[in-house]
C-alpha cells in the first residue's frame, strides 16, 4: 500500500500516513487516524493530571487524602460546572468494600457509545491519585510505583528518596530533578544517566562529582564544561592537574546564591556555544527522535528506552510493536493509550491501565482481558460497560457495538466525528485543560481552551500565607539552620508559597548546595526549558568547511557545508550549533 496523505480533523493541518503504519493499524485491527500525530498526543494527554493535586475527602471512608481529582468541579466549555466523581484514596480503592461490577450498565442502543462510556465514569468510583504497587511515604507523589519516601514528585519508579523531581527511574537521593535514571545523589539535573553527586548536568551520563556540564560521558570531578568524554579534573573545559582543580574548585562557593546565579548564567553561555548533536540517542538501531536509548525501529518519538518497534510514543521502558502510546513499560501491541502501566498487550485506547491484554476503550482496569468499555475493574474478563457477559455473547455484543460506533458516530459540539477507532473526546476528561500534561505541551490561555471545547479550573487563592520572602533568605547555606523548616517562604517569581522539607535542607546542607529562590512549580518550568520539544524538524547539518577547513577529521564533506540531513528537535530558527552524527563525533568524540 502506498502512502496516503489526510488531512487532520482537528487542526486541519496535512499529514502522511505510510506504508508500514497501514500494516501497523491492520495488525491490531483499527482503521487508520483522522487526527495528526501532534493532535493525537494532545487529546491523550488531557487525560492525565500528574502535577495539579488537591486535598478532599474520600468518598468512601471519609478521610481526608491527596488527590489529582479537584472537590470543585471544572468550568466546561458551555460555560456550565462540570459534574463531580466519585473518588476513593487508594486504600479503599484497593479494597474489597466495593465491586465495580456493582455499576454495570446495559448497552442502550440509543447512545453514542462515548456518551455512555461518560456516565459509566461518573459513576464508578476513581482512585484519587495513582500508586502502582507498594510505595511508602508518598502521599504526596502521583503516577508512582515501588517507591520509598517521595515528595512532590511525578512517573517514578523503584526509586527511594525523590523530591521536587518528574521522571525519575531507578534512582535514589534525587532534589529538583528531570528525567533521571540509574542514578544518586543528585540535584538540578536534567536528562541523565548513571550519574554520582552531581549537579546542573544537562544530557549527561556516567559522570561523577561534577557540576554544571552539558553534553559529558564519563567524567570525574570536572565543572562548568561541554561535550567532555572520558576526562577528570577538567575546569571550564581547560585539563588541569588534580592539585589546580581541587585549587580552582576551592573558589567556587556553590553554596551562596549569588554565586549560583552567576554560574547559571555561564552555564546558559556553555550550552549555546556547545556542539549539539541532532539527537540524544545512544545504542540505537534505525531509530528517529530524541532521547532514545538502546533501541530498535523506534520513529517519531522521545524519552524511552529497551523499545522495539515504536512509534509516535514517548515515555516507553522495555515497550515493542506499538504505536501512540505515552508512559508505558513492558507492553507490546498496544495503539493509542496514556498512562498504560506495565504489562498491556494487544490494547487500544486505553488510559490508567494496568496488565490487560485484548481490551479497548478502558480505564483504571487491571489484570483483566477481553474487555471493552470498562472502568476500575479488576482479574475481570468478558465485560462491556462494566457487566459481565459470556465469551460467546461479549464477542457478538461487542461486533454490533462497533458497527454502530462507525454507522452512527458521536459528534461533538466542535464537529469532530468519533468513529470506533478514535481515542476518547476530550470533553469527556475528568480533568481541566489546565490540570492536565496538555497545557504543558501544547499551551493555551483558558480562552483558548473552552473556544476549543476544552475545561478549565480556576485555581482556588493560595491557602498559605509567606512567612519569609525568598530575596531575605541567607545568601549561604552554611548560615542557614534548622529554623528554616518551619518558614513558608514567598517565590519572587509567581507569588506562591513554597517550604524546605527536612530532608532536602539535610541534603542542601550536605552537598553545600544554596537554597532555592522559587518555588516547585517555577523550578519545574526552568527545567522544562532546558528540555527540547516533542517535535521533530528536517534540518541539514550545520558542520562547514570554513569552520574545520584546518582539520581532516571531516573527509566525508571535503569542502563546503556537510551535505547530511536528519530529523531533530532542534527547531531551524534556534541558536545552537546543530551536527548530523558523523560530524558531532568527529569533533567530539
Amino acid at each position: 500500500m502506498n502512502s496516503k496523505i489526510r488531512t487532520c480533523q482537528n487542526c486541519k493541518q496535512q499529514f502522511t500516513v505510510e506504508p508500514e503504519d497501514f500494516q501497523f493499524y491492520e495488525r491490531v485491527k483499527v482503521p487508520p487516524p483522522t487526527f495528526c500525530p501532534d493532535c493525537r498526543l494532545q487529546r491523550r494527554m488531557t487525560f492525565r493530571n500528574e502535577r495539579s493535586l488537591y486535598k478532599r475527602t474520600c468518598d468512601l471512608c471519609k478521610k481526608s487524602f491527596v488527590s489529582m481529582y479537584s472537590p470543585d468541579p471544572p468550568q466546561l466549555a458551555s460555560g456550565e460546572a462540570g459534574k463531580p466523581f466519585t473518588v476513593y484514596c487508594k486504600e479503599c480503592w484497593y479494597s474489597d468494600n466495593w465491586d465495580p461490577l456493582a455499576y454495570g450498565q446495559d448497552y442502550d442502543w440509543n447512545k453514542s457509545f462515548f456518551e455512555q462510556f461518560q456516565e459509566l465514569m461518573r459513576k464508578v468510583p476513581r482512585i484519587g491519585i495513582m500508586h502502582i504497587h507498594t510505595n511508602i511515604n508518598a502521599d504526596y507523589a502521583n503516577y508512582i510505583a515501588d517507591n520509598k519516601n517521595v515528595y512532590l514528585s511525578h512517573s517514578v519508579i523503584f526509586s527511594e528518596n525523590v523530591y521536587h523531581s518528574r521522571n525519575i527511574d531507578k534512582s535514589k537521593d534525587i532534589f529538583d530533578c528531570f528525567y533521571v535514571k540509574d542514578s544518586e545523589r543528585c540535584y538540578e539535573d536534567v536528562d541523565c544517566s548513571r550519574i554520582y553527586r552531581s549537579k546542573y548536568l544537562v544530557r549527561s551520563r556516567d559522570c561523577l562529582d561534577s557540576a554544571f556540564l552539558f553534553d559529558c560521558v564519563n567524567c570525574q570531578s570536572c565543572f562548568m564544561s561541554s561535550n567532555l568524554r572520558n576526562k577528570q579534573f577538567v575546569f571550564r573545559n581547560e585539563q588541569l592537574t588534580k592539585e589546580q582543580y581541587a585549587e580552582a574548585m576551592a573558589r567556587m562557593n556553590m553554596g551562596s546564591h549569588a554565586a549560583r546565579e552567576r554560574y547559571r548564567e555561564e552555564f546558559q553561555c556553555v550550552m549555546r556555544g556547545a556542539l549539539h548533536k541532532f539527537g540524544n540517542l545512544m545504542k540505537i538501531t534505525a531509530c528517529i527522535g530524541n532521547n532514545i536509548e538502546n533501541s530498535k525501529n523506534v520513529r517519531d518519538s522521545f524519552d524511552l528506552y529497551d523499545g522495539e518497534n515504536l512509534r509516535f510514543c514517548m515515555r516507553n521502558i522495555k515497550s515493542k510493536d506499538s504505536y501512540d502510546v505515552a508512559y508505558a513499560a513492558s507492553t507490546e501491541l498496544v495503539y493509542e493509550a496514556i498512562s498504560a502501566g506495565f504489562g498491556n498487550t494487544r490494547t487500544s485506547f486505553v488510559m490508567q491501565c494496568d496488565a490487560n491484554e485484548r481490551s479497548a476503550y478502558c480505564e483504571w482496569c487491571q489484570s483483566s482481558t477481553d474487555l471493552f468499555g470498562c472502568t476500575g475493574l479488576r482479574k475481570r474478563q468478558y465485560c462491556i460497560l462494566n457487566k459481565q457477559y459470556s465469551q460467546s455473547e461479549y464477542e457478538k455484543v461487542k461486533a454490533k457495538i462497533i458497527e454502530q460506533m462507525n454507522n452512527n458516530p458521536y459528534k461533538n459540539k466542535e464537529g469532530k466525528v468519533y468513529r470506533y477507532g478514535e481515542f476518547f473526546p476530550a470533553e469527556i476528561s475528568p480533568f481541566a485543560y489546565n490540570e492536565t500534561m496538555a497545557l504543558e505541551l501544547f499551551p493555551l490561555g483558558k480562552e483558548d481552551a473552552l473556544a476549543a471545547g476544552y475545561s478549565w479550573h480556576d485555581p482556588e487563592p493560595y491557602p498559605h500565607t509567606p512567612t519569609l520572602k525568598a530575596e531575605n533568605l541567607p545568601d549561604d547555606i552554611k548560615d542557614v539552620d534548622d529554623s528554616i523548616r518551619k518558614e513558608i517562604i514567598g517565590c519572587p517569581n509567581c507569588g506562591r508559597a513554597y517550604r524546605i522539607m527536612p530532608a532536602e535542607f539535610d541534603f542542601l546542607k550536605r552537598e553545600g548546595i544554596a537554597l532555592p529562590r522559587k518555588c516547585v512549580e517555577c523550578r519545574h518550568k526552568d527545567r522544562f526549558a532546558l528540555r527540547n520539544p516533542l517535535k521533530l524538524w528536517h534540518r541539514q547539518c550545520m558542520c562547514d568547511y570554513k569552520v574545520w577547513k584546518n582539520s581532516a577529521k571531516h573527509t566525508h564533506h571535503p569542502e563546503g557545508r556537510c551535505p547530511n540531513e536528519f530529523e531533530t528537535s532542534y527547531a531551524p530558527d534556534r541558536p545552537e550549533i546543530v551536527y548530523c552524527e558523523s560530524c558531532y563525533q568527529s569533533e567530539v568524540a
